[in-house]
């Protein structure tokens, strides 16, 4: 019975810190997709501002970059509360959280104004 429980003792704290690990690469990899799927977002939007409209382009490039900026940002946040002690059956809720979060800056609501290529 002790040897039981001091190999429990000893497997728990692996197979929980095995979980984080875990946890921690299935959200970098949805991290690496948002991040694809905004700079492709972005390409798209500025391949269709004519070559000659420079005020144009320097204004969307800043808001790609502030784009870009929030979204890293949210990411690396997102990295680091990766909670080691959350029950398996939460993690998904976890990651779904975070997926939500960075969907906002990754596909934004339609601008109620938007210019015409």
């Amino acid at each position: 019975m002790r040897a039981a429980f001091l190999l429990a003792a000893l497997v728990l704290p692996h197979a929980q810190a095995q979980e984080q690990a875990i946890q921690r690469e299935l959200m970098l990899r949805a991290q690496q997709s948002d991040a694809f799927s905004l700079q492709l977002r972005q390409s798209l939007e500025q391949a269709r501002i004519a070559p000659g409209d420079l005020e144009r382009r320097r204004a969307v490039a800043l808001r790609h970059l502030a784009e870009r900026q929030r979204l890293g940002n949210a990411s690396e946040r997102q990295r680091l509360e990766v909670k080691a002690d959350l029950p398996e059956a939460l993690r998904p809720f976890e990651r779904l959280h975070a997926d939500e979060e960075r969907r906002a800056i990754v596909r934004p609501v339609a601008e109620s104004n938007p210019q015409s290529p």
